[in-house]
């Protein structure tokens, strides 16, 4: 024991308290030296991250108002429809290409490709956006029509030049529940007339249809025109409807009074 106490003196000189102090010294020194790195370090990365906000585009941030309020995807008492045509025949023709409708909150009920009853000899792409990719697993004219029937059956149809669509559908829809952009009376200029892509220019302050027409985007286009405006809208539809009942009873008095003379003229002895 002597000997190893010789050669090691001071392992036995110092204090065994004194050897774990420094060592907690020593543990509780390199955090600190890491903290105050982060330190120094974060509020770099924070200035630059705001300092880049600036120089990004407006564009970026600005909102598109076409997009869905929330992701309610229920049919509603109020569906928009929009539809895209190809050529068929000698291609001047046109068919059911594509057909979408959106509910009330523009979120998409229905988007379907449409293989039409005849020939396609002209896709019109650069207008309908519709190439002959897209037709090759489409769904059949009549599966389409009887699911669009079903949908809007009961419901307000709002759109752009409705009658051409319902046309391409070989559908009817009750006129009272028809909501056309394209007629509506403050929309039109000088009494005629605008495009959609106007409309949404001018009123909603939206750019659609640069190059192929995106269906989805007209319809919610089309429904978003119409519920900025569905109050003084539905209230000219009550208007115009009860101004044509009362023609509707005016007329009717008139052809009785006219029965009635006419079975009470004197007939000639």
């Amino acid at each position: 024991m002597s000997s190893e106490a010789k050669k090691n003196p001071k392992h036995f000189q110092l204090n065994p308290n004194w050897v774990q102090l420094q060592q907690k010294l020593k543990s509780s020194a390199k955090p600190s030296r890491h903290s105050n790195n982060l330190q120094s370090e974060t509020p770099n990365s924070i200035l630059g991250k705001r300092k880049e906000r600036p120089n990004s585009d407006p564009d970026d941030a600005k909102p598109n108002p076409l997009i869905p309020t929330n992701d309610d995807s229920s049919v509603t008492d109020v569906l928009a429809m929009d539809c895209e045509m190809v050529g068929v025949g000698q291609g001047n023709k046109s068919a059911l290409g594509r057909v979408t409708l959106v509910n009330k909150w523009r979120n998409v009920l229905y988007d379907e490709f449409v293989r039409p009853v005849e020939r396609v000899v002209d896709f019109r792409t650069h207008i309908s956006g519709i190439r002959p990719r897209d037709l090759k697993k489409a769904k059949d004219f009549r599966v389409v029509q009887k699911k669009v029937a079903e949908l809007i059956k009961g419901s307000i149809l709002v759109g752009h030049a409705l009658h051409n669509d319902l046309k391409a559908l070989l559908l009817t829809h009750p006129k009272k529940d028809l909501r056309d952009t394209s007629e509506y009376q403050p929309f039109l200029k000088e009494g005629r007339r605008k495009a959609l892509r106007h409309l949404a220019a001018e009123v909603l302050g939206v750019e659609i249809q640069n190059g192929e027409h995106c269906p989805v985007d007209d319809a919610r286009a089309a429904m978003l025109l119409y519920t900025k405006s569905r109050k003084e809208w539905e209230k000219s539809v009550k208007d115009q409807l009860r101004v044509k009942e009362k023609q509707k009873k005016r007329k009717h008095r008139k052809k009785l009074k006219s029965d009635i003379n006419r079975n009470h003229a004197p007939t000639a002895s």
